[in-house]
């Protein structure tokens, strides 16, 4: 099982068992000398949750003034981080056998974080690696 999720136009996946929760618009803290991709931090019922911004972590354009993120709030090693997307979809059951290995032709960026791709209708979508996108600064 898969949440869908869409970063600049591009149709993404994360497994939804890491998922904790999606949250709209959040007031997020700047944190001085932080990596680019960390937009900050929020609170989450008493919990400091690192943001980090996908369209940063994945080499994009930043979001036009006025666009807003959404929050899909996952569990990697017992810590809460908190990845911005540009919108959330959909939960799917995606069969292991549709599921091909990277194309030669996605961008060398993103297939360091991706597990492969899955055709959904006319879109390609990007099957996140949550751990990688998580591996800040190594």
């Amino acid at each position: 099982m898969m949440l869908t999720l869409t970063v600049a136009g591009q149709l993404c996946a994360v497994p939804v068992l890491t998922v904790r929760d999606v949250l709209g618009v959040q007031a997020i803290t700047r944190i001085p000398l932080a990596p680019p991709e960390v937009a900050g931090s929020l609170n989450l019922r008493g919990r400091i949750v690192t943001a980090v911004d996908l369209r940063s972590r994945l080499g994009l354009p930043a979001r036009e003034a006025g666009m807003v993120a959404m929050s899909v709030v996952v569990d990697v090693g017992g810590e809460l981080y908190s990845l911005l997307a540009d919108q959330v979809g959909e939960v799917l059951s995606l069969n292991a056998e549709e599921c091909a290995p990277n194309p030669q032709t996605l961008d060398a960026a993103w297939k360091e974080f991706s597990l492969g791709v899955h055709r959904q209708g006319d879109q390609l979508l990007v099957l996140l690696d949550v751990d990688q996108l998580l591996a800040l600064g190594v």
